[in-house]
């Protein structure tokens, strides 16, 4: 006669994952995202001054418009600067990606990431004014590997909503077998530098001005495009709102906003 087992049985993962901690309040955020930007030895202005900025608001204005970093750390001694998505709340950047990953090892060594947007060309009269209109934002920190679940998820959280604000809570969130094949790094806000170009090109009043050539800007901007479905989804199924909404919009807020 076969024994019972009374092994005690591994309950099963929530379908949506635990519920990640709310982040601070609305005021709270407020006042962590205000003030001046560090001024270390490495984020300090030394050329083109004028394009420094100074406040937190024009880092998280960059953060907010820009989708796509670069990744710099150290792999046996050599530079490996890997794009990759990321997410922010008012003191840490994350980026994510698989456990065996090289440029998410996080053994404690200095990183660097940039996030950049290009906002045009500035087309001068001569080719050694020309120049790009850009935004771009780079922050020195140590990358700690994220274990707490909760803390996870919540770090989790804020790359989706970035990318695609109410998606989160749309899709299936991570099982626990997902989370645990996926390393989050945490970057701090703590030291970062910003510099931004706009307007025309710096040869107006230069004697190159009487060659009689056209000179300006040749702006740029990403714009999401209509939503495609997967052929493998079944007739009739809508766009949901939050992606449809999407569509036709700037891919991030324009410069100043």
């Amino acid at each position: 006669m076969t024994q019972p087992d009374h092994k005690p049985q591994r309950k099963p993962d929530p379908p949506h994952g635990p519920e990640p901690r709310h982040g601070p309040e609305p005021g709270a955020a407020a006042a962590v995202a205000a003030g001046p930007l560090s001024a270390t030895r490495r984020t300090r202005h030394r050329r083109l001054r004028a394009q420094g900025r100074t406040e937190r608001a024009e880092l998280f204005a960059v953060l907010r418009a820009g989708f796509i970093a670069h990744l710099g750390v150290l792999d046996d001694g050599a530079p490996m600067v890997v794009p990759t998505v990321y997410g922010f709340d008012e003191q840490h950047l994350y980026v994510h990606g698989s456990v065996a990953s090289k440029s998410l090892a996080a053994d404690d060594s200095l990183a660097c990431v940039t996030v950049t947007l290009v906002d045009g060309l500035v087309l001068a009269r001569s080719v050694f004014e020309h120049a790009i209109n850009y935004r771009s934002a780079m922050i020195y920190a140590r990358p700690r590997a994220v274990t707490d679940p909760q803390e996870k998820l919540a770090g989790l959280r804020c790359v989706s909503e970035h990318l695609a604000p109410g998606q989160w809570d749309y899709a299936r969130r991570p099982n626990r077998k997902e989370l645990a094949a996926t390393r989050l790094l945490a970057l701090t806000l703590d030291e970062a530098s910003v510099k931004i170009r706009s307007g025309p090109p710096d040869d107006g009043d230069s004697p190159d001005a009487a060659l009689g050539r056209w000179a300006g800007e040749l702006p740029l901007q990403a714009r999401w495009q209509q939503p495609l479905p997967d052929p493998a989804l079944p007739a009739g199924l809508p766009v949901p709102a939050h992606i449809q909404a999407m569509a036709g919009r700037d891919s991030g807020p324009p410069p100043g906003q």
